[in-house]
């Protein structure tokens, strides 16, 4: 790690989910707490089972298929209570992390309807709350509407949203698999109502999908940040909307290396220099640091080391990370 980063910086990241975010071992104790039958009894194989590696992510896809697993075993409140504590927990004493955003899908962890949804959300600020007296970091939940959900359900998402914006919840997010069917200005209404709720607004866009992705949750849903945005770069014109609109982008380094969108170090430092050189704003992210084996100090040295970013950039996506917060 550059000595420039000592470990009294304070840190803030803005794009966590918490099906990534829970230390294997603690997943382990959840799955068995519960009696959630898994497919191997060894624990080794299991942390296999929940992590990426390069022989076992080759898409995209694949990277997705890995949440069935972490969404089941946080399907309950306990789970959930459990897992957003110990996310809050690791990321202070192991980065020093004192501003968290950390988003999920709850009805992605009610069985189908077999728990109910409001059990989950107060079990996701029980989490905050224990932690909080632990620990001196700000916490702001973000829940995501998903893509292959219909209308009527993220409609529900986001009712529990405002239902608990006084408890915690800071924000809305799009996320989940690609649905060809799926248009995100069927959701322009639900995010008007967010706005003049005073929730922030976020969108998973230029990942998966390209430039045009971008430009199209910015034309219909006119988020404060966007989740990712890398393959802005594609575009000029979509680069100036992104600059013009005054939108920040939180970027995932080794999440887009590993989900094969970002093609290696050469494409990466392609990518920070067109940010750069169009004067967009972005923050430095894991997007899921134990499944992705990573977390925030390590994602600043990878980008030091391989000379993407320098100690300026480093700060200066630091500091963009605490000025563009849903935390008020």
């Amino acid at each position: 790690m550059s000595q420039f980063l000592g470990p009294q910086t304070k840190l803030a990241e803005l794009h966590v989910h918490l099906g990534s975010s829970v230390d294997p071992a603690v997943m382990w104790e959840i799955s068995h707490a519960q009696g959630i039958k898994l497919p191997t009894k060894n624990y080794w194989q299991f942390v296999d089972m929940i992590t990426v590696s390069p022989s076992k992510v080759k898409s995209f896809e694949d990277y997705l298929k890995m949440f069935k697993w972490t969404e089941l075993i946080q399907s309950s409140p306990l789970a959930i209570e459990q897992s957003v504590y110990h996310t809050i927990a690791g990321a202070y004493r192991k980065n020093n992390i004192t501003l968290l955003e950390l988003r999920f899908n709850p009805m992605k962890r009610n069985r189908g309807g077999e728990q109910d949804l409001d059990q989950i959300m107060m079990a996701a600020i029980r989490g905050i709350d224990r932690s909080s007296l632990e620990y001196p970091v700000r916490t702001g939940l973000i829940i995501c509407f998903d893509r292959t959900f219909n209308h009527a359900q993220n409609e529900i998402l986001l009712e529990k949203a405002l239902r608990y914006q006084s408890r915690g919840v800071v924000g809305i997010d799009i996320a989940g698999p690609s649905n060809k069917k799926f248009r995100y200005a069927e959701c322009k209404d639900l995010y008007e109502r967010a706005r003049k709720a005073g929730l922030g607004l976020t969108v998973h866009a230029g990942e998966d999908e390209g430039h045009n992705s971008v430009r199209d949750v910015i034309e219909h849903l006119e988020p404060d940040r966007i989740g990712h945005g890398v393959r802005s770069i594609e575009n000029d014109k979509t680069l100036e909307m992104v600059r013009s609109r005054g939108i920040t982008l939180e970027v995932c380094p080794s999440s887009n290396l590993n989900t094969r969108v970002i093609k290696g170090v050469g494409h990466m430092k392609q990518v920070f220099r067109a940010l750069d050189s169009h004067h967009i704003k972005y923050t430095i992210n894991t997007d899921g640091p134990e499944m992705l084996i990573t977390n925030l100090r390590g994602e600043i040295d990878f980008l030091l080391r391989n000379g993407i970013l320098d100690e300026e950039g480093v700060l200066r996506a630091n500091k963009y990370a605490f000025a563009a917060t849903f935390i008020k």
